[in-house]
């Protein structure tokens, strides 16, 4: 986990650093590092006029937790990977009004635990001999999603200083999947199987869907 959270913060601050390159070479400038619950991330920032400023940012991590609310129990591992583009409002100094889009192939991949040999799919029992692993994914309906927030501090702001961000982002809910193999079910009941995964995968989104993902972080600036 260290490993990973090192490369992505390797990453972004590659990408806030050549994107600082290209930004408007008369405006102030900056770059910040940042961590919360869209993982960890990096930002380049630059003043569009003395109350707006824009920043590109990219954020990536990965978390594994439990899944346990159909009637299968999951592993799962959330990953997320976001460009970002946000413009801030700052009419009252540091504290600003954020609005922007976050892109990316964020997702979180189940897989299924049998209890006692079996599984339990829309009502119906079959036996982890007969149909193997079952494993799903679940993705936000959204690629580009808009995003709402408050925040304090700047990153194209001068010196070393920090910055709060608080917002969320409008994800439309999840599309999931959930797959097994028919291994040695007759035609008729690896049809009904099929059914049955379609099924737990509506039931596996609905109850795992955020429309609006929080958005929590804090991170350092370095301005010039």
């Amino acid at each position: 986990m260290l490993r990973h959270t090192a490369r992505h913060l390797a990453l972004s601050l590659s990408l806030a650093t050549a994107a600082a390159l290209l930004a408007p070479q008369a405006a102030a400038q900056g770059i910040g590092v940042r961590a919360g619950t869209n993982g960890v991330g990096g930002d380049i920032g630059w003043d569009v006029m003395p109350t707006l400023k824009a920043r590109l940012g990219y954020s990536a991590g990965k978390t594994n937790f439990t899944v346990d609310d159909t009637s299968i129990n999951y592993d799962g591992k959330l990953k997320l990977s976001q460009p970002a583009l946000f413009l801030d409002f700052t009419p009252l100094g540091p504290f600003r009004i954020t609005a922007g889009v976050i892109g990316g192939s964020s997702k979180v991949q189940v897989t299924g635990k049998p209890s006692g040999g079996n599984y339990v799919i829309n009502g119906v029992t079959y036996s982890a001999a007969q149909i193997g692993t079952v494993t799903g994914e679940l993705r936000a309906k959204n690629s580009v999603s808009p995003y709402l927030g408050v925040g304090y501090g700047n990153v194209s702001g001068l010196g070393v200083n920090f910055y709060i961000d608080l917002g969320v982002q409008a994800t439309g809910g999840a599309n999931a999947t959930v797959n097994a193999s028919c291994g040695s079910l007759s035609a008729t009941d690896c049809t009904t199987l099929r059914s049955n995964l379609n099924a737990e995968a509506a039931r596996l989104a609905s109850r795992n869907s955020l429309k609006y993902y929080p958005i929590a972080s804090i991170g350092l600036t370095v301005g010039f």
